[in-house]
């Protein structure tokens, strides 16, 4: 399976896009992540990534009204993740529909309780691997773990959960992704890898295909239009 998933982040309710995750550097700014939503399903996607900035970058999900909006309108499958620092906010997400949640900090602190989480929803967790530097970072990018990616990767390996893998160093600068790194996880783990940070031309969205990972999730790119969506969905694969 491979699909190009558009990223619909939330901040102050309106969608935006941040350079390198950094609260204060918006590059990209709309009103109504409804109609943005739709906007992306009307398109063709039949992923959609949705992260409520506000929620990393403050540890509590503060755009859950909107999230449940988008899930009452769009038909497509959603990922959500930002601010998930609770297994009862994880599980109420899930319950609503929600089709996989995202979870970062709670998955580097209780790694007990995620797994068990996996184990009662299982295909519905995906952990975030975030890296800075080769390190795993959490708390809205903002914190460094002793975890390296794939370190964090093996300590799921027994669970039927999904890796979301996003090079922060790259992230939001529309400069390209680095390979290398990509394929160093998903090469060396068995869990089925999505892949985001710097895409920003078609051959990107082909080299991580190529690589084994099941999706790219794709932001700035496509909202500076350096990228039309529906330019890649003939890359797509069920």
């Amino acid at each position: 399976m491979f699909r190009v998933i558009p990223a619909v982040d939330l901040k102050d309710g309106k969608v935006v896009r941040l350079r390198q995750g950094k609260e204060d550097e918006v590059t990209i700014q709309l009103e109504n992540p409804v109609e943005v939503a739709e906007m992306w399903v009307k398109k063709g996607a039949k992923v959609l990534h949705v992260i409520d900035l506000d929620g990393a970058f403050k540890g509590k999900l503060r755009h859950e009204d909107i999230i449940l909006e988008i899930r009452k309108r769009i038909k497509a499958e959603m990922q959500v993740g930002g601010g998930i620092r609770s297994i009862e906010t994880a599980k109420r997400l899930l319950e609503y529909g929600i089709d996989r949640v995202i979870l970062g900090t709670i998955a580097t602190k209780n790694v007990e309780d995620v797994k068990k989480l996996a184990e009662e929803f299982p295909k519905r967790i995906m952990v975030a691997v975030d890296a800075k530097k080769d390190k795993v970072v959490v708390e809205g990018w903002k914190k460094s773990t002793e975890y390296t990616p794939l370190q964090l990767a093996k300590l799921y390996e027994d669970c039927e959960v999904s890796l979301l893998y996003t090079n922060v160093d790259v992230e939001g600068l529309v400069s390209g992704i680095v390979l290398d790194k990509i394929r160093n996880l998903v090469e060396k783990t068995d869990l089925p890898v999505y892949v985001a940070g710097g895409i920003t031309a078609r051959e990107d969205v082909i080299k991580i295909k190529e690589t084994g990972a099941i999706g790219a999730v794709i932001g700035s790119a496509l909202y500076l239009g350096k990228l039309r969506f529906e330019d890649l969905l003939d890359l797509e694969e069920d």
